[in-house]
């Protein structure tokens, strides 16, 4: 047996491509973007390495230009889960018990597969699938993915490492166990690097997973599947189960061997789960771990010193950019009276240059939202504004699903801070302003804090140290990731650990070391070198 400590270096963020006019990158993305519109894919389920078909299948349409079918994908129902189970807790002795470099090594290969020969197929799925423009899907299925998987596997490395003190004859050690069970994962549309770190980060720490896919985003996750696969993963490690959501909840959350549950989706959702594991506590074998990163209403707010060019490009930045349907992006903001004149026309001029469409033209910054459902729901807040005697809508507004589910970038200007939009999550192009009096900074701080559930993202904009401080102190817990003269979105694996708590999840930082501990149980073990023999202690002597 080998027993040399090895190590790996602190990783590098993934570098951005441009995909500037002529460069290699675009040309390829471009090339292969035409070759998957008229090469419909045919997705199955992979369960213990084998691939299973039903006859349940669904259709893979580009939200951007609806007609327009990618494929169809195959669709677990309760039979399938239960063989996946079944899969995983197979999977799992050999799995947990591989040495630990060669279990690395499998995700080290993945990033480097998708960063090198899958870089093009991997963009141009989520670009068709997801309706992302080229940027939006390098940092997100390129970049960030990778991220995960290296920086991921450094932080397992590093918790590893990490042993307890010793006394004089003993010899304390901790081993970092998978979990008594199985893993859940259930993965989001906006974000197929979520949908690969939900799934990898506890295969990592030695446990098995059922991964259950966006039915919105299968094509790019299942592409990310066969890259595991082709970098060496075992059979049922990750088991990949497009399904219904009801089915997923009635066959595998309520499993007595499921021991963790990896999700980011909605607060709904979520709450959800935690009401039917705690309905089901008493059939566990061991108290799954739940970890959750959930919904947001995350802000802007300016002080009256804020630098007016750099608050107007992280509104619309912020706001727009893969048409607000990140769980960071910016949906209302707070903006002293001050202010508002010059940077209304910013705003106004700014927007007004954006262009909407089809992800194949690169011009546009913004494209679809993901489905008719998301369209509808948008489509409600904007009548509701528009009808609505304490908001205008001021910018935009307007929407259109004949051809694709577009939503143009829209700004209501709300009289009241209590407004429905500024309160509740609507996960589209959608940014609402409140305007406040310079003198009731401290009253508005606080309605921003208070207004609503959430607390995911939330930036502030000011020039004066003084009022930075402040507001960063009356907005403390209103947002896990809090970001000063920046847009409250964008954070990067390794540099902002990102995550909120209130309504928002339970702030586990992914891409950060606290999230891999949550995969993993801890085993002590004392071990004595001459154990003691004497039952008495030396107190106990007569004198």
């Amino acid at each position: 047996m080998n027993n040399a400590y090895f190590q790996l270096k602190l990783p590098e963020n993934e570098p951005i491509k441009g995909y500037m006019p002529g460069s290699p990158e675009r040309f390829a993305l471009k090339a292969e973007l035409e070759r998957q519109l008229v090469n419909p894919v045919e997705v199955p389920i992979i369960i213990g390495g084998k691939e299973i078909r039903t006859e349940n299948k669904e259709k893979m349409i580009c939200p951007h230009d609806h007609q327009k079918v990618l494929g169809q994908y195959y669709v677990a129902g309760e039979k399938e889960l239960l063989m996946a189970i079944e899969a995983a807790e197979a999977a799992k002795e050999e799995w947990e018990n591989m040495p630990w470099e060669h279990r690395a090594t499998i995700f080290l290969k993945a990033a480097d597969l998708l960063t090198g020969k899958y870089r093009a197929k991997l963009s141009a799925s989520c670009m068709l699938g997801q309706s992302k423009n080229p940027f939006q899907a390098e940092i997100d299925v390129i970049c960030e993915l990778a991220d995960f998987l290296r920086f991921n596997t450094y932080y397992v490395q590093e918790i590893y490492k990490q042993q307890p003190n010793n006394s004089s004859g003993i010899w304390n050690r901790v081993e970092y166990r998978a979990l008594d069970g199985f893993v859940a994962a259930i993965t989001p549309f906006n974000f197929t690097a979520i949908g690969g770190n939900l799934a990898t980060a506890p295969a990592m720490a030695g446990n098995t997973v059922l991964w259950k896919p966006s039915s919105t985003s299968v094509l790019s996750n299942y592409y990310v599947m066969q890259i595991l696969i082709e970098a060496g993963l075992p059979a049922g490690v990750i088991n990949f189960v497009p399904c219904r959501g009801v089915d997923f909840g009635k066959v595998v959350v309520s499993h007595p061997k499921m021991a963790g549950f990896h999700f980011t989706g909605s607060t709904s959702v979520f709450n959800n789960i935690w009401n039917q594991v705690g309905g089901n506590i008493v059939k566990y074998v061991t108290y799954p771990r739940l970890v959750g990163e959930t919904g947001g209403k995350d802000f802007i707010f300016a002080h009256e010193s804020a630098d007016i060019e750099a608050l107007t490009c992280a509104i619309v930045l912020g706001s727009f950019e893969y048409q607000g349907q990140k769980c960071s992006a910016a949906s209302r903001a707070y903006i002293p009276e001050s202010l508002w004149g010059d940077l209304k026309r910013r705003l106004e001029e700014e927007i007004s240059k954006i262009k909407m469409g089809d992800v194949r033209d690169f011009t546009n910054l913004v494209n679809a939202v993901i489905d008719q459902k998301s369209f509808r729901n948008i489509q409600s807040y904007l009548d509701y504004a528009k009808e609505s005697k304490d908001a205008d809508i001021i910018i935009g507004g307007g929407s259109d699903d004949s051809v694709g589910y577009f939503v143009e970038p829209t700004i209501i200007l709300a009289k009241t801070p209590a407004f429905k939009t500024m309160v509740e999550e609507i996960f589209g192009p959608v940014m609402t302003i409140y305007v406040y009096p310079n003198d009731k900074l401290e009253e508005t701080l606080k309605e921003c804090d208070t207004a609503t559930t959430y607390g995911l993202t939330g930036s502030v904009f000011a020039q004066d140290r003084a009022a930075i401080i402040k507001m960063a102190k009356a907005l403390d817990h209103a947002a896990g990731n809090f970001y000063i003269n920046d847009k409250p979105t964008g954070a990067v694996v390794g540099q902002q650990p990102f995550g909120g708590s209130r309504g928002s999840g339970t702030n586990d930082k992914a891409g950060s070391a606290i999230n891999l501990y949550r995969w993993m149980s801890q085993r002590t073990i004392k071990e004595t070198f001459v154990p003691r023999t004497v039952i008495n202690y030396p107190y106990m002597e007569e004198e």
